[in-house]
């Protein structure tokens, strides 16, 4: 099985990426972030703490949450009701970094994260893939980009959901999650030594997929990748 892991800071358009790549190679898509929101989601609906690690840490005994990875989609569901469209708000958000730095939360999701992995050939995204739940992945991306850019991004994905809200806050709010992440106790947002280190500012979503194509195509020695086709925009095998 490949697999491709793909981290970093928030904002920066590791979703975006990771779900390209996957519909381009046929890979299963994973996002690891979704977890996180789905626990946080259901804590907050449950009327659980998110600062007390301890009820959140019993509250995951009863939560029965699976995922499933099909046609490059992937849907989320706790005790058999699929939560995947309510997980995309900004408090959810918010909350998931704050479920986030508790061992028991990460320790439950790094297992399902795992099985995964383990018969599928993946494109997964997050803060710890390469360092944490794959280290043996075959390529490893860290992308980052400049914090206004990222706050573009981000303003420009809540627009679309028709979400209001301004740059500014949403600028703090990354400063602020990118502290937490980094600072956290229990896999810190860091780059894994092997991770090739890809600064998106001013990259298309194009370019961005085109070079790690390249990537994937080098460190699987041309078993997979996709070379662009004169520049034109069209993959082709």
């Amino acid at each position: 099985m490949i697999a491709v892991a793909i981290d970093g800071p928030a904002g920066v358009g590791k979703g975006t990426l990771a779900k390209k790549l996957a519909e381009i190679l046929r890979f299963t898509y994973v996002d690891t972030g979704a977890m996180f929101r789905a626990v946080a989601y259901d804590c907050m609906m449950e009327g659980v703490p998110l600062d007390s690690a301890s009820r959140v840490e019993a509250a995951l005994a009863h939560m029965d949450l699976s995922v499933e990875c099909r046609d490059n989609t992937q849907r989320v569901t706790i005790r058999g009701r699929d939560v995947t469209d309510a997980l995309r708000t900004p408090e959810i958000s918010e909350a998931s970094s704050k479920v986030a730095i508790i061992p028991a939360v990460r320790e439950k999701l790094l297992e399902m994260q795992r099985n995964l992995a383990a018969g599928n050939n993946v494109v997964m995204e997050g803060r710890d893939i390469g360092v944490k739940v794959l280290p043996h992945a075959q390529v490893k991306i860290y992308l980052e980009a400049g914090i206004d850019e990222r706050t573009r991004r981000r303003l420009a994905e809540r627009t679309a959901m028709g979400v209001v809200t301004d740059s500014t806050a949403i600028k703090r709010e990354l400063e602020e999650r990118d502290l937490r992440d980094a600072r956290r106790e229990f896999s810190p947002l860091t780059r894994a030594h092997d991770a090739v280190l890809i600064d998106s500012t001013h990259m298309s979503l194009q370019q961005e997929t085109e070079i790690v194509l390249e990537i994937i195509h080098e460190k699987t020695g041309g078993l997979y990748g996709i070379q662009n086709s004169q520049n034109t925009g069209i993959f082709t095998i």
